[in-house]
């Protein structure tokens, strides 16, 4: 009987040493898995290879500033109503190639804008007519500083190509009131990109970017909101920009735009 006791004792004891020595290695394992949670976010597979989109957009943009040609200065005001009520818009779109982080965004406007109300600077008139023609043409390339399922940032640089004809118009028109001249000029600019998923079919995007050369300053910001459809994403928002063009080639600019930018996004691959 004592024998057996003793067994007991001596297996009960070995059972608890084995216990106590696989202790550790049970915390160590639980304790790892508790410290490596899931991935929340990870880098979007999405992005890599190329994929090229397609973006038409209409920019109801109200103008204020003032604008020269041949010498000639004049104000402009020009609310986003008038725009619309006279039709003062133009062929604008936005196309960007994308290849892994790789971003290469082309941004294209054409756009007339006109005021029969500016107030003249010294000119016997008893008005004057400013008609403005804008062709801006802003090829960019970047790199996708961040890719993931909710959050996109493009870090951007690039060109942006003016051509601005100014017309000058004395009324009531007198033979030799009118004064026309045109510049090109190139601003190199930086910018950025950020683009937020609120919900799987909202998305937030942000844009602004900012530079000179040709002109002593120009600068925009674009603030969007899109909704995701089966293929397109319609968007709308923003956009405000700002170009401070100096007296050469006859032609003069100091303007603000800004107004109301709808559109949409149309993958092409």
């Amino acid at each position: 009987m004592q024998a057996k006791v003793t067994l007991l004792a001596r297996l009960f004891l070995g059972l608890s040493l084995t216990s106590v020595g696989l202790m550790p290695v049970a915390t160590a394992l639980s304790q790892n898995a508790m410290a490596t949670p899931a991935k929340a976010d990870t880098s979007d597979s999405a992005d890599q290879g190329w994929h090229v989109d397609a973006a038409p957009y209409l920019w109801f943009a109200g103008i204020d500033g003032t604008v020269g040609a041949a010498g000639r200065q004049a104000s402009v005001h020009v609310s986003a109503g008038d725009v619309l009520s006279n039709l003062n818009i133009g062929i604008m779109g936005a196309v960007e190639a994308r290849y892994n982080r790789i971003v290469i965004p082309i941004d294209f406007m054409w756009v007339k804008l006109s005021d029969d109300k500016a107030t003249p600077l010294g000119i016997v008139a008893t008005s004057v007519n400013v008609k403005i023609n804008e062709d801006i043409f802003t090829p960019k390339i970047g790199y996708r500083v961040v890719s993931t399922r909710r959050f996109k940032a493009d870090a951007l640089i690039g060109l942006r190509y003016w051509h601005l004809g100014t017309t000058v118009k004395l009324q009531p028109s007198v033979l030799g009131n009118n004064f026309y001249s045109s510049a090109d000029w190139v601003d190199a600019v930086e910018g950025a990109k950020f683009q937020a998923m609120l919900t799987p079919k909202t998305v937030l995007t942000i844009a602004g970017d900012a530079g000179g050369g040709g002109s002593r300053l120009d600068y925009q910001v674009v603030g969007l909101i899109g909704y995701k459809l089966k293929r397109v994403t319609l968007q709308g928002g923003w956009r405000y920009l700002v170009i401070h063009k100096q007296p050469t080639g006859g032609s003069f600019a100091e303007l603000a735009q800004t107004g109301v930018i709808v559109g949409a996004v149309v993958p092409l691959k």
